[in-house]
């Protein structure tokens, strides 16, 4: 029989590298099918290849290296991430938070370990110190999440750091005891070594970033500015005597201000450290768990259950208490404990100082007991953060969320997409769409519009729709597209979005189709009737039912005569860019006149793309389409306002047919640019801007047919 021991461990740097992977791919899927935070997924994965588990990877240099570079990686993002302007705003909670995430664990820890575990004075404050200290393991699930702005991540991210540095400097004290200088000499210049680095990282730092910015404007050379940064603080916060960590959150807080939140480098900088060190460093922390010493049985699930149980329950009396004193909502108080209960490396750091003090020949401050119960207890708080954490941001979502109330009811060169974004489950895909229509050698912005309803809810509605903008500026960023953004207040949906196209001096609109019917049962929504008629460029509705990068065909029904219209050459040329950069086909079903200038079109401008015709007599045939429609295509069907050349009366038709064939589709309506001045340009009271879907002459005619027949 094979023996498969003998391959393991893996030491082909490459399999290494490869194995880490495929775990950092699949753990975050199984766990999600589990319903499980995925980051507790990346720990048990550690702790079953590692070498107390299945011993399939050795815990080599390269999880050192990268995995002490992701403990950086969270404390630099912290200070990155932070709202420095809520801090300076609330010094005092920052202060209160800090002192007693510290202090209460410490204490309920110290004294659990004197009176019941029966450890030393010292000994008992070298696990309480290791207890009142945290790591935020949790915080990439607020960056999924878009909460790393609000006040009790930002409460729990500064107290992280003021617990943080009291745990080094107590355990620092510990140390200072059994050397030989541990007099006022010693904390002097500890003190003084501290003051000189903040000072110098204060005063050096900026200046240097100014400097290198003004000059380098190249993604990767700002990249690697900035990690060499956070590098040289971690090196110099350990050289005067503090974990690196602590150099990496001060060097985050300085370069707060130098990297905005909706920049590419920004985007660069989480892509990095999500995609590879943070994983890196979760795994490294489960590989350090020995769960067998659990079921040995002995002393050490004792001391486990009550180092977790005294810890963890500090951290929450802390967190609790100071939501009450600060009158934050109780999701408020389970995001603060979330985010402070865990303990990772920096827990290990400490319980490695004390394995090097000799209390006695042969004898250490920490025993076998006492190391075990640590990095099992790591196991423990890094579940009950990770959970704590996902459920408290679902909870201020979900809060945030009750709160609101519901609505009452060309030529190439003049490129300007004009993104009309409402539903935030769509509203991505709307900026996707758009950067793929745009042309890149023109090389310019989108603009994003969030028109709010100006009743009751206005406020509310406003700080939602600065929330959305705020996200699609980070996905553009990444793109390194530059967007505006506007959130209008008006009394008229459609006369706001008329109004600000114009202002912007825009060329098209792109916006999704309602997906609330509550809203709006009719098939155009509330205003987009309005819209199309009181504008004459082009307007692109789109309905999405999967991601545009899965998509593998574009169909497109034409109407007949629509090479006349002025804006053929326009939406033509946006649907052939879409299909170059999904590399999909894409099927035009019309007149042969006009598949004929379509082709012609496509060959010169984008012959890369896949392009295919097919001949369709009348327009009559378009519900025979739905049976070449699948999950994976969009469907797009050029339609025309009335009055136009390329309109027919059986456009009228066009939503009763996508509503009964085509439910469920990847949908997108197009209105080509026609000729003429906008209708915007002469708004009055005299003439009404809302036209309604049927006229009162067709009502009447449908019912008289209804009846008489």
């Amino acid at each position: 029989m094979l023996n498969m021991a003998h391959y393991f461990p893996i030491t082909n740097p490459t399999l290494i590298f490869f194995v880490v992977m495929c775990i950092v791919l699949f753990a975050p899927i199984i766990m999600g099918k589990l319903r499980i935070p995925h980051i507790i997924g990346l720990v048990l994965a550690g702790v079953l290849v590692g070498k107390y588990g299945l011993n399939v990877l050795e815990r080599d240099s390269s999880f050192e290296i990268f995995g002490k570079i992701g403990l950086y990686y969270i404390m630099f993002l912290a200070g990155l991430e932070m709202d420095m302007e809520s801090v300076k705003k609330s010094k005092t909670p920052f202060l209160v938070f800090g002192l007693l995430t510290f202090a209460v664990p410490l204490l309920m820890t110290y004294f659990m370990a004197i009176y019941v575990l029966d450890y030393s004075p010292v000994a008992s404050l070298l696990l309480g110190t290791i207890m009142a200290s945290n790591t935020l393991i949790a915080y990439p699930i607020v960056g999924r999440y878009g909460l790393q702005r609000e006040k009790s991540v930002s409460l729990s991210v500064g107290s992280s750091m003021i617990s943080l540095f009291l745990a080094l400097v107590t355990v620092a004290a510990i140390a200072g005891t059994f050397g030989k200088d541990n007099g006022w000499g010693f904390w002097a210049w500890f003190l003084l070594k501290i003051a000189l680095f903040c000072a110098g990282s204060v005063f050096l730092i900026p200046r240097l970033v100014r400097w290198f910015l003004r000059r380098y404007s190249d993604a990767v050379m700002q990249f690697i500015f900035v990690m060499s940064i956070l590098c040289v603080s971690a090196i110099l916060s350990e050289a005067i005597g503090v974990e690196g960590i602590f150099g990496a959150f001060v060097s985050g807080l300085i370069l707060n201000r130098y990297i905005p939140h909706v920049s590419p480098l920004m985007n660069r900088i989480e892509f990095i450290g999500n995609a590879i060190f943070i994983p890196y460093f979760l795994i490294g922390v489960g590989m350090l768990i020995n769960v067998r010493t659990l079921l040995a049985g002995g002393n050490v699930v004792w001391v486990v259950l009550l180092i977790v149980f005294f810890g963890t329950f500090g951290k929450a009396v802390a967190a609790y208490l100071s939501s009450l004193l600060f009158r934050l909502p109780l999701s408020a108080g389970n995001m603060m404990f979330g985010l402070t209960s865990a303990h990772a490396a920096g827990a290990i750091a400490m319980i490695m100082v004390g394995l090097r003090l000799e209390v006695a020949p042969g004898h250490y401050l920490v025993t076998d007991d006492m190391l075990n119960g640590v990095v099992v207890m790591i196991l423990f708080t890094c579940i009950i953060s990770t959970l704590m954490t996902e459920r408290a941001s679902k909870q201020i979502i979900i809060h945030e969320k009750s709160h609101l109330k519901p609505a009452t009811t060309t030529n190439e060169d003049d490129e300007k997409l004009f993104l009309c974004v409402k539903y935030p489950e769509i509203a991505p895909q709307l900026l996707e769409m758009a950067i793929m229509m745009r042309n890149p050698k023109l090389n310019r912005g989108l603009v994003a519009l969030n028109v709010v309803y100006d009743d009751a809810s206005a406020a509310y509605n406003r700080e939602q729709g600065l929330q959305l903008l705020e996200q699609l500026q980070r996905q553009a960023a990444a793109s390194d597209v530059h967007m505006q953004t506007q959130v209008r207040l008006a009394t008229n949906i459609a006369n706001g979005i008329k109004h600000a196209f114009r202002e912007f001096a825009a060329s098209e609109i792109i916006m999704g189709m309602h997906v609330h019917t509550e809203v709006s049962p009719k098939f155009w929504g509330e205003f987009i009737q309005s819209l199309y008629n009181g504008l004459n460029r082009q307007i692109v509705l789109t309905r999405f039912v999967q991601p545009l990068n899965t998509l593998r065909r574009i169909q497109v029904a034409v109407p007949s005569r629509a090479e006349y219209e002025p804006g053929f050459h326009r939406w033509l040329e946006r649907l052939a860019r879409m299909a170059e950069n999904l590399e999909c086909r894409i099927q035009f079903h019309g007149r042969k006149e006009s598949l004929s200038l379509i082709n012609e079109y496509i060959q010169n401008r984008h012959p890369s793309v896949r392009s295919e015709y097919k001949h369709m007599a009348h327009w009559n045939e378009l519900p025979k389409l739905a049976e070449s429609i699948r999950e994976d295509h969009m469907f797009v069907v050029i339609t025309a306002r009335k009055g136009t050349v390329s309109y027919k009366t059986a456009l009228e038709r066009l939503p009763d047919e996508l509503t009964q064939h085509f439910s469920g589709k990847n949908l997108m309506i197009l209105f080509p640019d026609q000729y003429g001045e906008s209708k915007d340009n002469s708004m009055t009271f005299a003439e009404a801007q809302h036209q309604e879907e049927t006229s009162i002459y067709q009502t009447i005619s449908q019912w008289l047919h209804k009846h008489l027949r």
